[in-house]
């Protein structure tokens, strides 16, 4: 069955007291028992509620995996992934990820002897170089954030395998509509939900797929030991928002294009990170594993000067200014402050996040509108 119709109906049966055609909000923190241990799969919210095990039959199914775990945010699904490990155990990640990501590594998880480190995965050579016996996981993004990296996924999970680790790939750039890393070799798929797959800047949720059975027991075990769920209302939420998935990622790619090339030929701007480019590094591998470039974009203003940013950054009008992408509106935002503010700024800089960089969430609004409005505040 096609991706398109399987983000209408994955994880979605009719409801079986009414015939409701979308999964009911389960409002309930408790289910009566028939007798003790005897119950309709159901016995307390935090272990199991029916819209969130909709809502994850319907995440495994969109990803092509087995098992779907939801979560109450992005982070709190990265935060179960990382519980997975042990002291002394070691991770190589890209070294140009969400700030929150780079934060929980260093500032939660490296004091209890997890060893983190960052390279450039562009070239998957330099992954194969930093891992030993004691790696366990390689993570990326993909493409990243904000910086819009491409990482080969197929290439860095046999580099990832090869060492006996896991390799998980946060896909919330990309959508399960443009990217399926289970299919090149991923153990585990993030999401921050909040993002592409709710898509109405309405709710906060996190999701994480994997195929093995082992692994899912241990998230599932994290996930109700640790409690970090999602509510019902959010899980409908994101249900509802998964049905339109493809359609509103076609509007993002498309309009994503459009301001691309605009800001590429602006005089004003330096660099536009966009994975669409023929000019992107890995540009080659973009096409191969991704159906079309999606709607962030990053650019850097010419001077380099924060001041020149933040004049753009205020001054748009169609584009808000905010945390969070993947919404139906377009946001701007500026990295070194905002998604990646916990970054000190010589690590950041090393990696190409200045003071002048710029990104953006591309939405859904007329791609002339959005032009038009970058236009006016670049001047």
């Amino acid at each position: 069955m096609r991706i398109e119709t399987r983000l209408i109906h994955a994880g979605v049966t009719p409801d079986p007291l009414a015939g409701a055609i979308m999964t009911p909000i389960y409002q309930t923190s408790t289910y009566v028992q028939e007798a003790p241990g005897q119950n309709k799969g159901y016995e307390y919210a935090r272990t199991k509620n029916p819209t969130r095990t909709a809502l994850e039959n319907c995440l495994a199914d969109i990803e092509g995996g087995k098992h779907g775990i939801a979560f109450a945010s992005g982070m709190a699904a990265t935060d179960a992934i990382i519980k997975m490990l042990q002291p002394g155990d070691e991770v190589v990640a890209v070294n140009d990820l969400y700030g929150g990501t780079y934060r929980i590594f260093h500032r939660v998880f490296a004091k209890y002897g997890i060893v983190i480190h960052h390279t450039d995965m562009e070239d998957p050579n330099a992954c194969r170089r930093l891992m030993t016996n004691k790696t366990k996981l390689v993570w990326i993004e993909t493409p990243t954030n904000p910086l819009l990296g491409i990482v080969d996924i197929k290439v860095v999970a046999d580099i990832a395998h090869e060492y006996g680790a896991l390799l998980c790939v946060d896909n919330t750039f990309a959508s399960p509509y443009l990217q399926q890393p289970m299919s090149l070799g991923a153990d585990i798929v993030l999401h921050s939900a909040t993002k592409y797959l709710g898509g109405h800047s309405d709710l906060v949720l996190g999701g994480v797929v994997c195929n093995d059975d082992a692994i899912a027991e241990q998230l599932h075990f994290i996930q109700n030991a640790c409690g970090a769920v999602p509510g019902p209302m959010d899980c409908f939420l994101c249900l509802r928002g998964i049905k339109t998935l493809h359609l509103r990622m076609d509007r993002h790619c498309s309009n994503g294009r459009v301001v691309a090339e605009y800001l590429a030929k602006h005089p004003r701007v330096d660099h536009v990170y966009w994975p669409g480019f023929e000019s992107h590094p890995n540009h080659q591998v973009a096409k191969k594993q991704m159906s079309d470039f999606g709607g962030m974009i990053s650019f850097t203003m010419k001077g380099g000067r924060m001041e020149e940013a933040l004049k753009v950054l205020t001054s748009t009008r169609v584009f808000s200014l905010a945390e969070s992408l993947g919404g139906v509106e377009s946001l701007i935002g500026h990295p070194a402050t905002m998604t990646h503010g916990s970054i000190p700024k010589e690590e950041r800089e090393k990696y190409g996040v200045v003071d002048s960089l710029i990104r953006l969430s591309v939405g859904l609004e007329a791609a002339e509108d959005l032009v038009e409005d970058l236009g006016k505040a670049l001047g």
